[in-house]
């Protein structure tokens, strides 16, 4: 329970009607898009400019009181749940897009505006921003920052990391610094702008972005390629890269999404194929036609056994819908969805799923994959029910050794969502000993006395690694 004087100071800064402490807003901030996390906050507060968060930072650093920042809380894996109390700053009354720079293709905004929102603006004016998280409806762009989202089109045109190019951000004690800026080439000192993106809210409050803008791609060009055999889409997923084609969209669904997304969507997908690939190019007229033709090609000569070009945008939204909709249609199965995502050079995707599958059964439960093939990002996706603390063990299990084989395969154990809460105890396996000690002292630097989202991506105790045998 926070100090009165704590209460006091904190209402003065941004009005009473942006601070709460009644039980409902505390609950309402307790947990985040992760399954079975939750922990109370002791207060919830709405700045609304860089200034007052500043203010606010001064007074919960002189009385030590721990911080979480958080746009919409859709955050998947722990990120944003207050495991040790303090306070929720939540950002989305700073939500202005404080200036377009045709001359210069940027964008700065406050970091707690909606993802699609800013999309659309940017659209708006003929100009590109591409990071499209799955999330993007409802998460921030703080949020996607924090945790360096990826999305559809992360394989053309990457993730978040590599459109920010200035920040404004609020230390601990309470300090703006900014980084960056309107800039194509800035070597002066140690690059702040990329540590803070991916930092997920355990090193500054980032309360402004400057955001690199594109042209717009001239067409666009969306097909379906469906196929019997696992290795065959694994290898055409290769073979498209190898060809020298970067699609915009390279997206992979096995055969249990494909089933559930149909009895969901109705779309009439194939539900005797072992994979599914949506496939998108965009640019240029000419190049598209081009490209298109040849992974077609490439599709026909791996055995795919059906193919589908959208004739219209319509068609092709409908074809997107397979894939978009894959965890919504997972979540409707059972109680409890556990969207999980790891890594693996894009060649050993096929492995990597057959690997899923394999544990699955070992630990009798239900997961199905989907994902990113051509980056190599995939999303195993548990269903179960949380009221089942046996099952949910087994889940558990079934995740430490997928963790593992994807480090085996030359993987990492997340590719977009973030290391939080849940993923803390297998950073190590990662980045090892040394790499935890080189961490910590950032952590250091910026937070010394651990206020800035504590008790996220470091692990009180490693777990450690299972020995995995093959047969």
């Amino acid at each position: 329970m926070l100090d009165a004087a704590v209460t006091r100071r904190l209402r003065q800064i941004v009005g009473d009607q942006h601070f709460k402490d009644d039980r409902q807003s505390l609950v309402a901030h307790s947990y985040d898009g992760t399954p079975m996390l939750q922990s109370l906050p002791d207060g919830v507060i709405y700045p609304e400019s860089t200034k007052q968060v500043s203010e606010i930072m001064k007074v919960l650093a002189e009385y030590r009181i721990p911080i979480v920042t958080r746009g919409s809380g859709s955050n998947l894996c722990g990120g944003t749940v207050p495991v040790e109390g303090g306070i929720v700053m939540v950002m989305h009354r700073m939500n202005r897009i404080l200036e377009v720079d045709m001359e210069n293709l940027t964008a700065t905004a406050q970091t707690g505006i909606i993802t699609a929102e800013f999309t659309a603006h940017i659209e708006s004016l003929g100009l590109f921003y591409p990071p499209d998280p799955s999330s993007m409806k409802i998460s921030t762009l703080g949020g996607n920052i924090a945790e360096c989202s990826g999305g559809l089109r992360g394989l053309k045109y990457g993730t978040t990391k590599d459109y920010v190019i200035g920040l404004e951000a609020v230390l601990a004690n309470g300090e703006i610094i900014r980084t960056g800026g309107k800039l194509m080439k800035d070597v002066a000192g140690y690059d702040l702008t990329k540590l803070l993106v991916g930092s997920e809210g355990t090193l500054a409050i980032i309360t402004e972005a400057t955001l690199k803008l594109v042209p717009p791609p001239k067409s666009k060009k969306t097909m379906l390629a469906m196929y019997k055999d696992l290795y065959g889409a694994a290898r055409t997923v290769s073979r498209i890269i190898e060809a020298k084609i970067i699609p915009a969209t390279l997206e992979f669904m096995d055969n249990p999404t494909i089933r559930v997304v149909d009895d969901f969507a109705k779309l009439g997908l194939p539900r005797d194929m072992e994979a599914i690939l949506l496939i998108e190019q965009d640019g240029d007229p000419e190049a598209v036609e081009r490209d298109i033709d040849l992974i077609r090609e490439i599709c026909v000569s791996e055995q795919a056994d059906r193919l589908e070009v959208a004739e219209t945008r319509e068609q092709a939204e409908k074809l997107l819908t397979a894939r978009r909709s894959a965890f919504t249609a997972l979540a409707r199965l059972r109680p409890t969805t556990i969207l999980e995502d790891a890594t693996v050079p894009r060649s050993r995707i096929a492995d990597m799923v057959l690997r899923i599958n394999d544990i699955a059964r070992k630990y009798n439960v239900s997961i199905a994959t989907f994902g990113h093939a051509g980056d190599g990002n995939l999303h195993p996706t548990a269903t179960t029910d949380a009221r089942d603390q046996e099952e949910v063990h087994r889940v558990e299990q079934a995740f430490e050794e997928i963790f593992e084989a994807a480090i085996d395969l030359g993987g990492t154990i997340t590719g977009e969502h973030g290391v939080g809460l849940v993923k803390a105890p297998f950073l190590e396996w990662k980045i090892g000993s040394a790499g935890i000690e080189v961490m910590k002292g950032i952590k250091r630097a910026f937070d010394p006395d651990n206020l800035l989202n504590p008790g996220k991506i470091f692990a009180k105790e490693t777990r450690k690694r299972v020995v995995i045998q093959h047969g």
